[in-house]
C-alpha cells in the first residue's frame, strides 16, 4: 500500500539548477521503480538559514510531496545521502493512505 510522504531537502547555494535537478529526477525514478508518484515539487528557492550548516549561511529548499511504499523511503534516503550538495533533507509520513494524481 502507497503511503503519503514529504521530503524537505536543503541545497547548497553554491549548486546549480541542473545539479539540483539531478538529484531531484534521481528521487522521482525511485519513487517510480517502487510503484509510486511524485504528487508535488515546491522550489521555494534560496533563503536565509536561522543557523550556518556546514559553513552555508543561506540555502536552496525544495519540497516533494509523493506516495510510494515504505521501503522506497529508505532507498531516496540513500541516494540523497550521497548527492553532492545536498545539505540536509527530512522526510515525514503525511498519511496512510496516497490518492494517485489524476493525469489529464
Amino acid at each position: 500500500m502507497n503511503r503519503k510522504f514529504e521530503t524537505l531537502l536543503l541545497f547548497s547555494p553554491d549548486i546549480g539548477s541542473e545539479e539540483r535537478q539531478q538529484v531531484l529526477d534521481d528521487v522521482s525514478r525511485v519513487v517510480g521503480e517502487y510503484s509510486g508518484q511524485v504528487a508535488e515539487v515546491d522550489d521555494w528557492g534560496k533563503r536565509t538559514l536561522a543557523y550556518p550548516v556546514q559553513k552555508h549561511t543561506r540555502g536552496h529548499y525544495v519540497r516533494l510531496v509523493y506516495g510510494a511504499l515504505g521501503s522506497a523511503v529508505a532507498e531516496i534516503e540513500r541516494r540523497i545521502r550521497i548527492a553532492d550538495g545536498v545539505l540536509k533533507f527530512m522526510t515525514v509520513k503525511l498519511a496512510d493512505e496516497f490518492q494517485p494524481v489524476e493525469e489529464a
